[in-house]
């Protein structure tokens, strides 16, 4: 299987949604290497980096079904680096 690290940017304008959010990055806890949360005070949201190393759809279906809650955007950055877990090598 190959996988890819990502950064996924999540951007939170709307709190009622964190609820969903958390249970989506919990539902993928095993892809996830790390993630950072910064609130923005003055402008009432919360900028999240989400660091995963994981297949493409895997990073794909994460960041489409946190992209899909109210108020809440997320986008993706993909590294170059392709690695291939599973192989006969691990």
């Amino acid at each position: 299987m190959e996988t890819r690290v990502a950064i996924i940017g999540v951007v939170v304008e709307n709190h009622d949604s964190v609820e969903e959010l958390n249970r989506i990055l919990h539902q993928y806890a095993e892809y996830i290497i790390g993630r950072m949360g910064i609130p923005y005070n003055q402008r009432k949201i919360n900028i999240i980096s989400v660091a995963v190393d994981a297949p493409e759809t895997i990073i794909s279906a994460i960041s489409g079904k946190i992209g899909k809650l109210h108020g809440v955007s997320a986008k993706t950055a993909y590294s170059n680096f392709i690695t291939t877990k599973g192989g006969a090598d691990e």
